[in-house]
């Protein structure tokens, strides 16, 4: 039952939504209004923009009272360093400013952050950006081409920064495939398969995947690996989200359900502008399975069934 307050917070939602509709215009867009989803893309320049980032918001009952909107930032060049500063600009205006409505406040300093970014960087790093983001949006349905291109190189996740004996360098780079691409309301996701055996092999196909400027573009690319050590009959598996919170956990979960081994996946999400909700996450596990099932990766699990043996797993350390 709805108590007063949460009807006193619906009210101000209405309020403020009804205000940003009128403030921004076009720019401001419904998701779904009996969900309380609502978005708003953003740019440093509305007559000729540099940078544009997307902010969704979750507007929960508890909200302004007790509880902050749920957010998610969306842009493929938001990554690391700044996507830490703009959160915690945004957290830190939420418990400035406890109780009341604070969307406007979000977006404009959004907007500041992207001015800001706008007036220090290069000016070809941002038309290259804008033309990038660009291309994403009339190519998310296209196949992908996997020919080596040089230019976009995305940092290798901070797990697999450590120092690897010299013999271990001189591996090869093991084959990678790459499954087919699906859509759902603009948004695109494709996973990628290698089989592996050590950490290192990890880091090489990370790093090639990213030599790819679509690929390294895209919002996440969620990964998971599970490499068997025969010699202590254990597992050293990892996984990451890349921002997608919980992905890369729900996809090495699905890799240990099915037993696989020595094989990691990468799902690449390029995001469409709409949420999904949690549609987005199976379509994440179903495109990581999809993958191993084509490859044959999933006839371990008749295996493990028939001798009912359950391995040790030993988690990497270090991130």
């Amino acid at each position: 039952m709805a108590t007063y307050l949460d009807e006193e917070n619906l009210q101000k939602q209405i309020e403020e939504i009804e205000a940003l509709s009128s403030i921004y215009g076009e720019e401001w867009c419904v998701i779904d209004e009996a969900s309380r989803i609502f978005c708003i893309q953003v740019s440093d320049d509305l007559n000729k923009p540099k940078w544009r980032l997307c902010l969704q918001v979750v507007l929960p009952l508890e909200y302004p009272s007790t509880a902050p909107p749920i957010y998610q930032l969306n842009a493929p060049w938001l990554k690391g360093k700044d996507r830490l500063e703009l959160c915690n600009s945004l957290e830190e205006i939420y418990v400035t400013n406890l109780g009341e409505s604070i969307l406007y406040l979000w977006v404009e300093r959004i907007r500041e952050f992207l001015v800001e970014k706008s007036l220090s960087d290069d000016p070809a790093e941002c038309t290259n950006t804008i033309k990038t983001t660009e291309e994403l949006e009339v190519d998310y349905e296209d196949d992908f081409d996997f020919a080596y291109q040089p230019g976009i190189q995305k940092d290798a996740p901070k797990l697999l920064e450590f120092v690897l004996p010299q013999e271990s360098q001189d591996e090869e780079l093991p084959p990678i495939y790459h499954g087919e691409p699906m859509t759902d309301r603009r948004s695109t996701f494709q996973a990628h398969l290698a089989p592996v055996v050590t950490p290192n092999q990890v880091k090489m196909v990370l790093d090639k995947l990213y030599e790819n400027k679509k690929i390294a573009s895209a919002t996440h690319n969620i990964y998971a690996y599970r490499i068997y050590c025969e010699d202590k009959q254990t597992f050293l598996q990892d996984c990451e989200d890349d921002g997608e919170t919980a992905a890369g956990g729900r996809v090495l979960h699905l890799m240990q359900i099915l037993d696989v081994r020595n094989v990691m996946v990468v799902v690449s999400r390029w995001y469409g502008g709409i949420l999904l909700g949690p549609d987005r996450f199976k379509h994440i596990n179903n495109c990581a399975r999809n993958i191993l099932v084509e490859h044959n990766y999933t006839e371990s699990l008749d295996e493990s069934c028939k001798s009912g043996k359950h391995k040790k797993v030993k988690t990497k350390k270090g991130r």
